[in-house]
């Protein structure tokens, strides 16, 4: 009988060692990741092992002062979570890949790649600081409402990457720099309260919007700001025949070329691009010398733009403001 009760528990002890994790975890809904070991992680990589996969509840990730060289991927099946940095000098997400180490390309060159839906980032830096020998992606976004609050996005050539059509990214008292194109994808985005800085005389914005989706890249009461010595800038240039970019009631520096936009060299995307402004000040504002091919808008259609569910009308029932 004693033989048969120890190979009963011999079997009940193996069976919890291979309960699956989920049922021996208790997981957290607030998770700290510190540099000098004093939190729950000490990298954000480690963290995401931390998240339950697929929680319809919030969790709270609180990212502590510290430098993290890490390329950092928040993955397809994380959702509801939000990262919050101690403060956004001092938090700092960073990395280096650029496009011509070993033939990466553009797309691998991320630093923070952000595929999960409904995720919020506050208060801190993401950067990529590789030399200007190439593309450098520092923030790539295939997910879906995904949020940036008060936060630093810094980089040369390429800097945000909006990778997927159809999702929808709310930015809002943010810093972001770069050189070429460093706002560029398909992606609807609102841009709010932002300073925009262009490094060198180049292009802000190279949007690919599709034709079927009305709303590209919003910017409203955004400063766009340069570098000592940068005075010819576009606001942007088609990085697809459709592209849609408009600009409403910004700061624009004398930096802005008169002309304001620009083709990409192909006269046949002058004929789709949709480019509009409204409502700006400052010395690189003034329309007169606009191309003839941008738009400018009504009171009644910049209006329109005060409507969330008019910018994010692919699913009108997410109001990132609330």
């Amino acid at each position: 009988m004693k033989r048969l009760t120890y190979y009963l528990c011999g079997i009940a002890l193996l069976l919890v060692g291979i309960m699956p994790l989920s049922a021996q975890t208790q997981w957290k809904d607030t998770i700290v990741v510190s540099r000098d070991g004093s939190g729950d992680y000490r990298t954000l990589t480690e963290a995401m092992e931390g998240i339950r996969a697929f929680m319809d509840y919030k969790v709270t990730v609180l990212v502590k002062n510290g430098t993290y060289k890490e390329k950092v991927v928040i993955p397809s099946w994380l959702q509801n979570v939000e990262f919050i940095g101690e403060s956004v000098e001092n938090t700092i997400i960073t990395y280096d890949d650029h496009a011509n180490i070993n033939k990466m390309g553009t797309f691998r060159t991320y630093t923070v790649k952000v595929e999960g839906n409904s995720i919020t980032f506050k208060n801190l830096t993401i950067e990529n600081n590789a030399a200007r020998l190439g593309q450098a992606v520092a923030l790539h976004t295939e997910g879906d409402k995904l949020v940036f609050i008060n936060c630093r996005i810094l980089g040369n050539q390429d800097t945000i990457y909006t990778g997927v059509a159809g999702t929808r990214l709310y930015f809002v008292d943010c810093y972001i720099d770069g050189t070429t194109d460093f706002i560029f994808g398909p992606s609807t985005a609102l841009f709010e309260n932002c300073e925009i800085r262009s490094k060198t005389n180049s292009y802000i914005t190279a949007a690919s919007t599709p034709k079927d989706i009305a709303v590209g890249y919003v910017f409203k009461n955004c400063r766009l700001t340069a570098d000592p010595g940068v005075d010819k800038v576009y606001l942007g240039r088609p990085w697809r025949p459709y592209a849609a970019t408009v600009f409403i009631n910004c700061e624009m520096g004398k930096h802005i070329r008169p002309e304001g936009w620009h083709n990409w060299g192909n006269v046949e995307n002058e004929k789709t691009a949709r480019y509009a402004e409204y409502g700006s000040t400052g010395e690189g504002a003034p329309t007169t010398d606009r191309v003839k091919w941008a738009k400018q808008l009504t009171k009644k259609e910049a209006a329109l733009y005060d409507d969330l569910s008019y910018i994010y009308k692919m699913c009108s029932d997410w109001n990132p403001a609330k």
